[in-house]
């Protein structure tokens, strides 16, 4: 990571014409500091033309310091995903609903980063999941998910049947209505709903959570994030993966769904003073008094 942050990118969420002014007082701070700014090209459609260059977000990479998310977690997991090969550090201003990933308010948003600008943050690594599906020993697919990774059946069909093996070692024949493979990042997404564990994002670990198990003892399991994970679907009829509800894709009989660690994490930079566990405390309303 480079300091001082010469070029910096300003991304917003997509098709929402609201953040056109918190972005252009952050254009206006930015270039009052002498750094020059770069905009994505769907994020300038809603900004007239200023002093800012515009860019596709596959074409950052090694041109851009810094890149700013305003939007809220789903907007910071997509920019995520698309940055992941280039190592740019990513810092999130909230204007969704829960702010689990992007914990920097707009009503402080200036004033914080003038001062994370000038060094006063916190880098916090988080892992990926790449998934690839194999087809007669060919890659069919592949997607890196930032929360997590869903077998899951469709709307037409009944329960379906999975065999999971980690590290080639068979762990368990299962019926359920689907699978999510979680990072700690994910922990508190769709894993969480499905009653799977909180895991700290500092961990490298991996979470396996069945979704409506038909036997009660099939529970979550965590693993080391060094795992080669393998989910072979015994039943193929109306079974998709997911990742990151982002990307998806339809099996056939005898596709082999891997799942491994991404080799390259996401950077976050967050405010000197930045805590976890307040983050769960005021998401998940753990301090209001009952």
């Amino acid at each position: 990571m480079k300091l001082p942050f010469k070029t910096v990118a300003l991304i917003g969420k997509r098709k929402t014409p609201e953040i056109a002014q918190p972005l252009l007082r952050l254009v206006e701070l930015l270039s009052t500091k002498g750094i020059a700014v770069v905009v994505d090209d769907m994020t300038a459609e809603h900004l007239n033309k200023q002093n800012f260059n515009v860019m596709q977000l596959d074409a950052m990479g090694g041109r851009v310091d810094l890149a700013i998310v305003l939007g809220g977690d789903g907007t910071m997991l997509n920019i995520a995903r698309t940055l992941a090969p280039f190592g740019i550090p990513l810092v999130g201003v909230n204007q969704g609903r829960l702010g689990f990933l992007t914990d920097i308010s707009l009503d402080t948003m200036q004033q914080t980063i003038v001062a994370m600008l000038n060094g006063d943050f916190v880098i916090e690594q988080r892992m990926f999941l790449l998934t690839r599906v194999l087809r007669d020993g060919v890659e069919v697919f592949n997607s890196l998910a930032f929360n997590e990774v869903v077998l899951h059946r469709g709307h037409m069909s009944g329960m379906i049947e999975f065999e999971v093996r980690i590290d080639g070692e068979y762990l368990y024949l299962q019926r359920a209505d689907g699978l999510i493979v979680a990072t700690p990042t994910g922990s508190t997404a769709y894993a969480l709903s499905a009653g799977g564990p909180i895991i700290h994002p500092s961990l490298d670990l991996i979470a396996l959570v069945p979704v409506c198990p038909h036997t009660l003892s099939n529970r979550p399991i965590v693993v080391k994030s060094e795992s080669l994970l393998e989910i072979l679907p015994h039943r193929v009829a109306d079974v998709r993966v997911h990742c990151d509800s982002h990307a998806h894709f339809d099996l056939q009989k005898n596709d082999r769904v891997v799942v491994s660690r991404y080799t390259k994490p996401a950077c976050l930079l967050h405010p000197i003073g930045y805590s976890y566990y307040r983050t769960l405390r005021e998401k998940l309303l753990w301090n209001k008094t009952l």
